[in-house]
């Protein structure tokens, strides 16, 4: 374990109080985060301002060289990832290894260059609504938490606390929308983790900053088709017709949600369905178009949706219920079952709520109150979840929070932008003292 800070302190008879000598630390970086908050919000309305749309490759490499200067210039050896293998922009990568503490914690802070606003989309600019509100465009998801792990690093770097750490920041460019295959996209990102101990993600969570999250479910994608006998209509339930593509495929739903819905924490939902004479989709599955008449007994039938799993164990649980209920069919039809990869449950574990505990404590010490865990429905599929498996301890939700993401509503609350920007910093001086 790595000794406290060794500035001499009083001593109380023989016992000395080390502690003391970390609040001092912990005082000056609280200070100094102070400082950095101009400089910070000035960075966080320059890259809101910038779109970067997960498609728009342009603009998520600008505000990642944005980035980048900013790592350069912390003595960060950085690194971007070309995204071609994968349709996407690619990644920021920068790594801080310590001079003075090479064995000494390693964490990994995480980001996402890229938001849901497209290129053309009308919600391009951030505007001050009064002292505490900024709305725009990824201010909450996540340009805001981007910008709270740099400051952070630059309090400890102002400070000389830095060199007790080694860090990797990962700032994917593709979380929005993952580019496929996950194996090469998210490559950057578990490579990291396997290299780190503690992982923190910087993401808005449920937009309470008295919560952090500990677990999050994964979410993946499905896709039922059916097929029937086309035939006039006057014929079906014949034993020769049968009951055609889309009565499949009405069973097959109503058996998932009779068989799904008490799982706990699951969520599983049909998004887009369709179903007749003749049915063609884009390429995913996203689009769907079809063709029938009253008279005729549905041929085909398709239906695509997500589910969300609160753990690998529940996802494969999952997976077996929903395979098997696809096998078993109504006359005269068939079924077919597609479970397409996405992203992992972030399991609950000793380790994260040990670290949320550490959090938690900082966030009293600090006097903004305790902070507890998201419940797991409340907080969606984020690029954390990717390194879970690997990494000693996680928590997410330190960014800056807000509301109405991923829609033209969205508002940062700035109140926590100084309060996780402090708080984020002492983790991480925390943290180098295990």
């Amino acid at each position: 374990m790595l000794k406290k800070s060794s500035v001499l302190v009083m001593c109380a008879g023989l016992l000395c109080q080390p502690v003391l000598a970390s609040r001092l630390v912990e005082n000056a970086l609280v200070e100094q985060a102070s400082q950095e908050l101009t400089s910070a919000k000035a960075l966080l309305l320059k890259t809101v301002n910038i779109n970067s749309g997960t498609m728009n490759f342009a603009g998520v490499k600008e505000v990642g060289s944005i980035m980048r200067k900013e790592y350069d210039a912390l003595g960060f050896k950085t690194e971007w990832v070309d995204g071609s293998e994968f349709n996407r922009a690619g990644h920021l990568v920068a790594t801080y290894e310590s001079p003075t503490h090479p064995t000494g914690q390693k964490l990994l802070l995480i980001g996402h260059l890229d938001t849901v606003f497209a290129k053309d989309d009308s919600f391009q600019q951030s505007k001050e609504i009064d002292e505490t509100h900024i709305a725009g465009p990824g201010i909450s998801d996540m340009k805001g938490g981007n910008v709270i792990m740099l400051a952070a690093i630059k309090t400890l770097k102002a400070k000389g606390m830095l060199e007790r750490l080694n860090i990797k920041v990962v700032l994917t460019g593709d979380e929005e929308s993952s580019g496929r295959p996950l194996s090469k996209s998210k490559k950057a990102l578990i490579d990291a983790a396997i290299w780190a101990d503690v992982a923190l993600g910087f993401e808005d969570a449920d937009g309470d900053i008295r919560t952090a999250v500990t677990a999050r479910r994964g979410a993946s994608t499905w896709q039922v088709t059916t097929t029937g006998n086309a035939a006039h209509s006057s014929q079906i339930f014949t034993d020769k017709v049968g009951d055609g593509a889309i009565f499949e495929i009405a069973r097959i739903l109503q058996e998932f949600r009779l068989q799904l819905a008490d799982l706990p924490l699951l969520s599983f939902n049909p998004g887009v369905i369709a179903g007749g004479t003749r049915v063609t989709q884009s390429k995913g599955g996203d689009e769907v178009v079809a063709f029938g008449k009253t008279n005729v007994v549905a041929k085909d039938a398709s239906v695509k949706g997500g589910l969300r799993a609160a753990s690998q164990e529940q996802l494969e649980q999952a997976k077996a219920i929903m395979s098997q209920v696809v096998e078993q069919h109504l006359a005269q039809t068939d079924a077919t079952f597609m479970f397409d990869e996405g992203y992992p449950p972030m399991k609950e574990t000793k380790g994260n709520k040990s670290l949320l505990a550490q959090y938690s404590q900082v966030s009293v010490d600090l006097g903004y109150g305790p902070v507890t865990a998201v419940n797991p429905r409340n907080a969606g599929a984020a690029d954390i979840s990717f390194t879970a498996g690997h990494v000693k301890m996680a928590i997410d939700g330190l960014g800056l929070m807000g509301e109405g993401g991923h829609t033209k509503d969205e508002v940062a609350d700035m109140s926590t932008f100084k309060q996780n920007i402090e708080k984020t910093a002492v983790l991480m001086y925390r943290l180098s003292n295990p």
